[in-house]
């Protein structure tokens, strides 16, 4: 009866300690932008999520003409792949829309699953640069030598400051549970050794 008992007491135990490991997993994503919020480290846009009232012909309709952003285009990678911008910058009207292109390949013999993570300089931008579409926060799996063109649709808004002459948006992609490579050992030949040992 003891027995049972226990075994009654264990399963509750590992069904909590499950419970819980699945509700950290799940608080992860909020967490670690509430974090970067908090932080500054990879400053993360405000408007990171989709208005669904958001329309281009209602945006076109307040492009500013009478000035012109720099916004250049940058990325970073984590890991033994290819991630590039297709081009380093543009010329853009706030209001105005606009769509780039941002390439990826996976250069490893192996599949993997990778995502991406914008910030943005100057941070004052980051509250302003509204993205309409973006492959960030969203994981994708690529075969070995896989290629991949993601767009970005973005408009900025002409509110910004008049001082903001240029925005860098940068992405940083990296592998999701992905393995890390073992450091280096250095190795001695053993015609090496004897020849030392002479």
């Amino acid at each position: 009866m003891n027995l049972q008992r226990a075994n009654f007491q264990m399963v509750g135990k590992l069904a909590l300690v499950t419970g819980l490991m699945f509700a950290f997993g799940y608080a992860l994503v909020p967490l670690y932008k509430a974090i970067c919020e908090m932080t500054g480290l990879n400053v993360l846009a405000l408007n990171e999520q989709v208005v669904a009232s958001t329309k281009p012909a209602a945006q076109n309709s307040q492009i500013d003409t009478t000035r012109t952003i720099t916004v250049e285009f940058d990325a970073n990678s984590r890991g033994p792949w290819d991630f590039k911008p297709a081009q380093r910058a543009l010329q853009v009207h706030p209001g105005e829309l606009t769509t780039v292109m941002y390439e990826f390949q996976n250069i490893q013999n192996r599949r993997m699953s990778a995502q991406a993570i914008p910030s943005y300089a100057p941070q004052q931008a980051a509250a302003h640069f509204n993205k309409v579409e973006c492959f960030c926060f969203t994981q994708y799996t690529l075969e070995p030598g896989e290629k991949k063109s993601w767009p970005v649709a973005f408009v900025i808004d002409p509110k910004l400051s008049k001082d903001v002459k240029t925005i860098t948006l940068s992405y940083t992609f990296f592998e999701v549970g992905g393995r890390t490579p073992a450091a280096p050992v250095a190795s001695v030949k053993p015609d090496t050794m004897a020849a030392g040992g002479t």
